[in-house]
């Protein structure tokens, strides 16, 4: 078994068709209570751009983990250095702060375990995993804790 992912797996047609469908229930409000549309302006274009995530919340903070990798919403977020979170009517702004891969083990399993349903063919490490099994790849998934901010796009 690899340990080493590509830094990121586009989605094929299917994924990006049910993503499609799935991120427009989630912005009407319909869908698991931590399913979420993740808004960042285009680094270049400055356009508005949505994808739904899985929100992780633990240890009392919330979290986003890129299973992908180093997707355009990633490289998006981390050139503006915020987000916001939408379902339905809610919008909510947060600041973000980009975890060290030292601190990823443990909320890549938390997160692995928690959504393997919908991301394990993206870790080469099976949930329920020990969090010793996450320090070879942290560095391939991008992790942000979200603080929340006044900001408004």
């Amino acid at each position: 078994m690899s340990t080493n992912p590509t830094p990121f797996r586009p989605p094929n047609i299917v994924e990006r068709a049910f993503n499609r469908t799935f991120g427009f229930f989630v912005g009407l409000g319909f869908g698991p209570d931590y399913s979420y549309l993740v808004e960042v302006r285009g680094r270049k274009s400055g356009r508005l751009f949505s994808t739904p995530v899985n929100l992780l919340a633990l240890n009392g903070k919330s979290f986003l983990v890129a299973p992908r990798g180093q997707t355009q919403w990633v490289k998006n977020a981390e050139a503006a250095g915020h987000v916001t979170l939408g379902r339905g009517q809610t919008q909510l702004n947060f600041r973000l702060i980009l975890v060290p891969d030292s601190q990823k083990p443990e909320i890549l399993k938390t997160y692995l375990d928690q959504f393997a349903f919908a991301v394990q063919k993206f870790f080469p490490v099976p949930s329920g995993s020990s969090v010793d099994a996450f320090k070879a790849i942290a560095a391939n998934y991008p992790v942000f804790e979200l603080v929340p901010s006044e900001y408004a796009p």
